[in-house]
């Protein structure tokens, strides 16, 4: 019986098997090109453009950097890529992530792990490090949704926690297209390699 195909082809050429991802079969201009048009939400957020993934993902580096300055530039590269899986399976809000069971999981820590791996990461991340962006990704929710989602500040603090007010001041939420932010990821990427000295 014929297996059904489980490899995507990416623009950059490569065919990343979902299934069993390697680290040669990831480059960085896919993965910026493919968060930066996949919505976060559903979609369902203010602006003329949707709020990506990637915009996200550069939000919740800035917070793990507020939340812990003394941090070195490959776990502020951890948290630039804590969501670089779905440049190819997508974001799914959690209610559809606690319905689709633990497969799901399985699949993004495959995935994760190999992303790590290509740029200089461990393919585990240290306790402590998953905890800092574990707590940028909640106050980046918390952000998202007063800010751009519609939810009301008590609901957000209900869902997501209240965050240090010290940490959120002054920062505003604006969708902007998505070659705009594609190109600050790809940008912010490689500055976090320079300072590891991988460039």
């Amino acid at each position: 019986m014929k297996q059904p195909r489980a490899w995507q082809r990416m623009l950059s050429g490569r065919r990343l098997d979902l299934l069993d991802p390697t680290p040669v079969d990831i480059e960085l201009e896919d993965i910026a090109h493919g968060l930066a048009f996949v919505a976060r939400w559903n979609g369902q957020t203010r602006g003329d453009f949707p709020y990506s993934v990637a915009e996200h993902s550069l939000l919740v580096e800035v917070l793990a950097g507020r939340l812990a300055p003394r941090t070195e530039p490959r776990w502020r590269l951890a948290a630039l890529l804590h969501d670089a899986p779905e440049y190819v399976i997508g974001d799914m809000i959690s209610p559809v992530k606690a319905a689709v069971g633990p497969g799901y999981g399985a699949l993004d820590a495959r995935l994760s792990a190999a992303v790590h791996l290509r740029f200089g990461l461990p393919a585990e991340l240290p306790p402590r490090v998953k905890a800092l962006i574990k707590r940028a990704d909640r106050i980046s929710a918390w952000l998202e949704a007063v800010q751009i989602a519609g939810f009301s500040a008590a609901e957000a603090d209900r869902f997501f926690g209240k965050p240090p007010a010290a940490t959120v001041e002054g920062m505003a939420i604006a969708p902007r297209p998505p070659v705009e932010v594609r190109a600050e990821f790809i940008a912010r990427h490689r500055a976090l390699e320079a300072a590891m000295g991988l460039r």
